[in-house]
């Protein structure tokens, strides 16, 4: 899955430039090697994919992701790029039918948050990983310490209306608490959990009438306007632009996040 900040149609500022400080992170980390073969699940536009492959040169990487729109542009990138050892799939990782025990490594940034049984999930991946294979996935932290959420939402209900949340749905903090984490991987098959605090920004775009276009593409915002009447859904967007004017600064419009950076084994 492709959702970064909880779901978001195409727009001007893309997740690669809204995650650019967690991608850093996330590259560190997983630290590819010459020969591996990379697994990157929810690759999106193929960023994280491409990057593998780039390093794993004696290697190769395959992204998946459920968006068939975002895997063609990955396509056409990787193209543009000549990089000849990654591919990219319009897949399902939790059913997808991987080849067994082929990677070295399994990553996401973002992409794991969403499935529907995750420890079926999990496995699934699982399987494709070699003996010792690694996880490597970047996961947001729960929602009140992300402060883009919680700005968001404030600034989407109106002064006498209390905070609500669509109920149901796509679920961007579901791996949230370490505990839950812990025990969804292992029951997968996973050993050796281990969770890194990540405290970067993240980033909306160059302005605020582009941050604002940008944020209204969220499913929680769209969703969110939809349910208001006219005169209410401009009080809210003007309520949203007030509060990322507050969150400009000489780097853009910014907004604090907190997300873990987790590792694992086969």
């Amino acid at each position: 899955m492709r959702q970064a900040t909880g779901g978001h149609t195409p727009g001007p500022i893309g997740y690669d430039a809204e995650l650019r400080r967690h991608n850093e992170v996330l590259r560190r980390a997983v630290g590819v090697q010459l020969h591996d073969h990379v697994l990157d699940i929810g690759c999106g536009t193929g960023q994280t994919a491409r990057q593998a492959a780039r390093t794993a040169r004696a290697g190769r990487a395959l992204g998946v992701d459920v968006s068939a729109t975002a895997i063609e542009r990955a396509r056409e990138l990787a193209r543009a790029e000549g990089l000849g050892n990654v591919t990219f799939e319009h897949a399902d990782a939790q059913v997808h039918r991987f080849p067994q025990e082929r990677f070295d490594l399994a990553i996401s940034r973002f992409g794991t948050m969403f499935f529907d049984d995750p420890v079926a999930a999990f496995a699934n991946i699982g399987r494709a990983l070699r003996p010792t294979g690694r996880l490597v996935m970047m996961v947001w932290q729960a929602r009140e310490r992300n402060e883009w959420d919680v700005a968001v939402h404030q600034s989407l209900a109106a002064a006498e209306e209390p905070v609500t949340r669509a109920s149901g749905g796509p679920d961007p903090f579901s791996l949230a608490e370490p505990p839950t984490v812990q025990e969804i991987l292992q029951a997968a098959g996973f050993a050796d959990v281990a969770f890194t605090d990540v405290q970067e920004p993240v980033h909306y775009g160059p302005d605020v009438a582009t941050a604002l276009d940008w944020v209204r593409g969220f499913t929680c915002t769209s969703e969110r306007l939809k349910r208001l009447d006219p005169a209410a859904a401009t009080r809210a967007v003007e309520r949203l632009r007030v509060t990322l004017a507050a969150h400009l600064s000489d780097d853009g419009v910014r907004f604090d996040s907190r997300a873990w950076l987790i590792t694992a084994h086969r």
